[in-house]
């Protein structure tokens, strides 16, 4: 960790001041960068846009994709002023970003009321298990267009 780290995640930390001083919703912050430039930073704003998924994290990796022009961020680093949840960690790994700054940990937002355990317990139960319901249909249908994606010359992975 350097003084360029600890410069940054104080930034996420601001952030998460910010936010909750605006009652945009809880208390976190994240910050992107890249070649020690900040390319977005945000708060958590689940409250203020009546949107769930409106993270810190997931808000900036929106905004830095935007503004880089990619869904790839395999050459940026994320400071996040708590460790993730579940969904902003899938949202890291589907951004690639190379590293991860985060200041307090889970069992810290647990203590405040954010608990996501109960999130990585339903992940580990089969779908008819989990306690929203979860019901395969239509499988057979759906099925062509996955077909069709696996032949698809000009597609874009990632």
């Amino acid at each position: 960790m350097t003084e360029l780290d600890k410069k940054f995640m104080r930034r996420a930390i601001e952030l998460a001041q910010e936010g909750m001083d605006n009652n945009a919703g809880g208390p976190f912050g994240a910050v992107i960068v890249r070649n020690e430039e900040i390319i977005a930073e945000e708060y958590n704003k689940v409250a203020f846009t009546n949107d769930p998924t409106a993270h810190a994290e997931i808000t900036a990796i929106r905004k830095a994709c935007e503004s880089l022009t990619t869904f790839q961020l395999e050459d940026c680093i994320l400071y996040t002023s708590c460790e993730p949840c579940p969904m902003c960690l899938g949202a890291i790994y589907w951004a690639k970003f190379k590293k991860v700054f985060y200041a307090l940990e889970q069992v810290d937002a647990t203590i405040i009321g954010f608990d996501d355990e109960f999130i990585y317990r339903e992940i580990d139960k089969k779908p008819k298990e989990r306690k929203i319901s979860f019901e395969n249909i239509l499988r057979e249908e759906a099925m062509p267009v996955f077909q069709e994606w696996d032949k698809k010359e000009n597609r874009t992975d990632y």
